[in-house]
C-alpha cells in the first residue's frame, strides 16, 4: 500500500510552499517526483518593506492518485499566518501535518516543522530544484482587498504559477537576492511587490492562496527566532 503521509512529508519539507503555501508556503521544490510551490507571502501598506501580519485562506486540489482533496488539504492547512519584518518571514499554517515555516537571512535558510517530528528541517534557499522558463504579465486584472492588482505569469520546470499584487505593496528585491528557493527570487525581482493571490499548477495539485486579512504593524524580534531548545537538521529530500 501507498504512504501518502511520506509524500505529503517531502513535499511540505522541501517547501514548496507556500510557499507554502506557500512560502506558501508557500514558499516551489522538488521531491520523489513530487513539486510544492507553498506560497511564503510579504505584504506591505506602503512603498516600503512591509512588517506585519497578513492572513491567507487556501485551497487545494489534489492530483495524487488515491488521496483525496480533503485529506490532502486537512495536512496542508486552510489558513496561513504569515509575518514578515525586513528580511525575515514565518509562515504559520493550521495543517494536521504543516505546521510553520521560518527563513532565516543571515543563514539564508528556511526551517520547516512538522508535527510528526519534534526537529524543524533546514533548506539551502540558494539552491531551487525548478527554474523559470518564461514570464508574463498583465495590468490591471482583478481587485483583491481593495487593491487593483496586476498578475505575473511564471511558466516554470514544474508548472504554472500566478501572482497577483498591487505596486503600492512593495517588497525590496535586494533584501532577496540569494533566495532563489521557491522561485522566490525571480517573482519578487518582477513585482517588487507582495502577492495578494497567487495559483499553483503542477502535476501534484493546485493550490489557491487568498489574502483576507491585512494586518500593518511592529512585530516582536522574538518571532523570527528559533524555538529555545528545538533540534534542528538538514532536510533528508
Amino acid at each position: 500500500m501507498h504512504n501518502h503521509l511520506v509524500d505529503i512529508e517531502k513535499i511540505y519539507q522541501n517547501h514548496l510552499l507556500f510557499y507554502l503555501y506557500f512560502h506558501v508556503k508557500y514558499h516551489s521544490m522538488k521531491a520523489s517526483g513530487f513539486l510544492l510551490m507553498m506560497g511564503f507571502i510579504s505584504l506591505s501598506l506602503s512603498a516600503q518593506n512591509f512588517e506585519g501580519e497578513i492572513i491567507y485562506q487556501n485551497v487545494y486540489q489534489c492530483k495524487i492518485p488515491g488521496l483525496t482533496d480533503e485529506k490532502f488539504t486537512a495536512l496542508m492547512g486552510t489558513e496561513q499566518d504569515y509575518f514578515m519584518k525586513g528580511a525575515n518571514y514565518k509562515s504559520v499554517m493550521n495543517g494536521t501535518l504543516a505546521q510553520w515555516q521560518l527563513y532565516v537571512p543571515g543563514e539564508n535558510k528556511l526551517y520547516t516543522k512538522m508535527s510528526n517530528s519534534d526537529s524543524a528541517f533546514w533548506d539551502d534557499a540558494t539552491i531551487n530544484p525548478d527554474s523559470v522558463i518564461s514570464f508574463s504579465l498583465n495590468k490591471a486584472v482583478i481587485k483583491i482587498l481593495g487593491y487593483t492588482c496586476d498578475e505575473l505569469i511564471l511558466n516554470c520546470k514544474s508548472g504554472t504559477q500566478k501572482y497577483y499584487f498591487n505596486a503600492t505593496l512593495g517588497i525590496d528585491p535586494a533584501k532577496y537576492v540569494k533566495h532563489k528557493y521557491g522561485n522566490w527570487y525571480d517573482y519578487v525581482s518582477n513585482s517588487k511587490s507582495v502577492p495578494l493571490k497567487m495559483e499553483m499548477d503542477n502535476a501534484q495539485f493546485v493550490m489557491t492562496s487568498v489574502a483576507v486579512e491585512i494586518k500593518p504593524s511592529k512585530l516582536d524580534n522574538g518571532i523570527f527566532q528559533l524555538p529555545p531548545g528545538i533540534q534542528i537538521g538538514k532536510s533528508p529530500y
